[in-house]
């Protein structure tokens, strides 16, 4: 992985330790849209559930736009993604970040890695390359071809190599509140993971497992088709380390074929549900009604929402309460034995585990039945 020996330099070590403390202070999630196009109304889902996680956590959101890929930008979009946002009320605390303006963090931290011996340089194809960096691609691992070669940074028939994080022996671990934890062997189910891409560009993996480190995000909210993905996140942070945030795998809005929407493939976005006559509280309704979290036909306000299910939180706490405190009744315990090993009031779940936000249930049975489904198209 590198040599233990050579510490963070000074600055990144002090910011990774503010992210750390950011963290310790309280909840903190983020939205990363790319500005490539229009929010489709798959976006605009994962932007409300982590909106809700956040605030029913009584956190801070920030908004990261996630634009180092240059040639995919499109004009405009970053102001459009605001208006989007703004006009269904999911305000975010604190400007706007852009990766963009955050190069020279991601250079200084690859520069370490390199330094303390972590990376090396590889030279395959970007057709196998493609099937290994991209977000959205699951399941493939690189065979580590390049990692035993003398290493050779420079530019060799006018191309450069991409930069790899070699991962050591064991395993990578990550909670997940709505998709299955992470538990993967990291040589064998993930393998080498791109930092800096041949052409120069810093990748996906790297500047997201920076962010998350120096910003002191807690919970990450995204859909389950980057679950695969997690684990390279994960191991960049191990190099760096870090631990990893929460993750929250959200469910996937689909199509009339039940494909995933896509901005290449022209997911409805915002516009065409107000050409449709559809109001914020009517989208609002049924980003959440697609979501199961309210019943279809639904009209509320992002606040609205917000407010409903921390009702419904608010109301399960109080009915487990009463059924802890049923059970230390003397009636309560003439029905059953104790086993010496109660908690104390209020501590009735496990230390570590964290408190139901009220919309886990329904999250969770719709995950679980995509994730199933894209399985079996995977191996078919």
């Amino acid at each position: 992985m590198g040599d233990p020996s050579k510490p963070l330099p000074d600055h990144l070590a002090r910011l990774f330790e503010a992210g750390l403390r950011r963290r310790r202070q309280g909840p903190c999630g983020r939205y990363a849209p790319s500005p490539t196009g229009p929010l489709h109304r798959g976006n605009l889902a994962t932007a409300l559930l982590s909106w809700l996680v956040t605030r029913l956590q009584g956190g801070e959101w920030l908004l990261r736009i996630d634009d180092l890929d240059r040639p995919r930008n499109r004009p405009g979009a970053i102001e459009a993604i605001q208006a989007d946002l703004t006009w269904l009320g999911l305000a975010w605390d604190g400007p706007p970040l852009l990766q963009s303006q955050r190069r020279g963090l991601y250079a200084s931290t690859l520069s370490w890695l390199r330094r303390s011996g972590a990376l090396y340089p590889c030279r395959c194809s970007r057709r196998l390359l493609a099937d290994i960096s991209a977000p959205h691609g699951a399941f493939a691992v690189y065979p580590g071809t390049c990692a035993g070669l003398d290493p050779a940074w420079g530019a060799l028939g006018g191309r450069l190599p991409s930069w790899r994080l070699s991962l050591p022996s064991g395993r990578l671990h990550w909670q997940d509140r709505l998709a299955p934890a992470g538990d993967l062997d990291g040589p064998s189910q993930v393998g080498d993971v791109v930092l800096r891409r041949a052409d120069g560009l810093v990748a996906y993996h790297l500047a997201t497992a920076v962010d998350e480190l120096s910003l002191g995000i807690s919970d990450v909210v995204r859909g389950h088709d980057l679950w695969p993905a997690t684990a390279a996140q994960v191991a960049v942070m191990a190099a760096l380390g870090g631990a990893a945030p929460t993750y929250w795998h959200g469910p996937l809005l689909l199509d009339g074929s039940g494909q995933r929407l896509a901005k290449r493939s022209g997911g409805e976005g915002l516009a065409a549900l107000r050409d449709r006559g559809l109001d914020g509280p009517a989208v609002v309704g049924l980003l959440a009604a697609e979501l199961e979290l309210v019943k279809p036909g639904s009209r509320l306000s992002a606040a609205d929402l917000w407010a409903e299910i921390g009702i419904r939180q608010a109301n399960r706490q109080d009915l487990k309460l009463q059924q802890i405190n049923a059970g230390r009744s003397p009636l309560g315990w003439a029905n059953r034995q104790p086993l010496g090993l109660e908690q104390p009031l209020g501590m009735e779940q496990p230390l570590g585990m964290e408190q139901p936000l009220g919309l886990e249930q329904p999250l969770k049975r719709l995950v679980a039945t995509q994730m199933a489904t894209a399985l079996n198209q995977h191996q078919t």
